[in-house]
């Protein structure tokens, strides 16, 4: 019984990537900056693990579904053959339920804070839920996924200043420049994810699928690093503006230098190459939220 109930378990972290952190480290950074911009510094151990623990479980919850609506094309991926759901050994029923479950999970988590988090808690479970299938719909779905893999951002700042007395509606709490931040990540989600639809541009065209690999040919490369330019010079501009110092700047200039191997990596469009580059990526913002959680740090008295 112990021996299949591992089994299991282990089958259920595979589908859930867990061996495979960059997806949620991607989600995690640019949450974490948004929640440190929010509360002008370190939001408290509350708020810190509720956005930690919440993005692990919905990145959690959204590769079940995005697996289950998938089976029929990840089975002619190489990549992608062997994931539990597709490959049978996790039922459709089984990977639902499992989703359903952190998701459940997750909400709870978010009830414990603002009834404004609580509300684009659910714009985020609808976006995050209508991404696997814009695929069919969508000339660049990366998009749609840049919005899901952004939505952390406003649900901080709904999170810190939701349960103030002059707050005001939950889809407000956000101010400009933190949705010229919001503009500059999707710009980022659209860099990374074309490099990973780089990565399966051949077996995307065999079945049929969209990506944005494919809608820009061989504009690619240069497509990428335009987004990446807009991702630097949007979250640059707001970082000069509210007067952050050297340690954001210094934070800004590591990202500036990965972003500068990503075009070494990507620009023979070889699959290791666009596939390193995908993988890496949470190192850029990574970059970006040390250096502006230390910039903060250093202004408190």
């Amino acid at each position: 019984m112990r021996t299949r109930l591992s089994a299991r378990l282990a089958l259920w972290l595979d589908l859930i990537r867990w061996n495979r952190p960059a997806g949620w480290l991607l989600l995690l950074w640019p949450t974490l900056a948004a929640l440190w911009l929010a509360a002008g510094g370190w939001p408290g151990w509350h708020l810190f693990g509720v956005f930690v623990a919440g993005t692990v479980l919905m990145r959690s919850a959204g590769c079940c579904v995005n697996d289950v609506a998938d089976r029929d094309f990840d089975r002619h991926v190489k990549r992608t053959a062997q994931r539990p759901v597709t490959s049978g050994r996790v039922s459709v029923k089984e990977a639902l339920a499992l989703g359903a479950g952190l998701a459940l999970l997750a909400f709870a988590l978010v009830l414990t804070t603002t009834p404004a988090a609580v509300a684009w808690s659910f714009v985020a479970l609808a976006v995050t839920v209508a991404y696997p299938f814009a695929k069919r719909l969508v000339a660049m779905p990366q998009a749609v996924l840049g919005v899901a893999f952004s939505l952390g951002m406003p649900m901080a700042f709904a999170a810190v200043h939701g349960g103030r007395p002059d707050a005001g509606p939950w889809w407000s709490l956000m101010p400009a420049w933190g949705w010229v931040l919001w503009t500059g990540n999707l710009a980022w989600v659209l860099a990374y994810d074309t490099e990973y639809a780089m990565v399966d541009r051949d077996d995307d065209l065999k079945i049929g699928i969209r990506t944005s690999a494919l809608t820009l040919g061989r504009a690619d490369v240069a497509a990428v690093m335009g987004f990446y330019a807009l991702f630097l010079a949007l979250w640059g501009g707001v970082g000069a503006w509210l007067g952050l110092g050297a340690a954001y700047a210094a934070g800004w200039a590591a990202a500036l230098a990965q972003v500068g191997w990503h075009f070494r990596l990507i620009r023979e469009r070889t699959r290791e190459g666009c596939f390193a580059a995908f993988r890496a990526n949470h190192w850029v913002g990574a970059s970006l939220f040390a250096g502006l959680a230390l910039d903060l740090a250093l202004r408190q008295p």
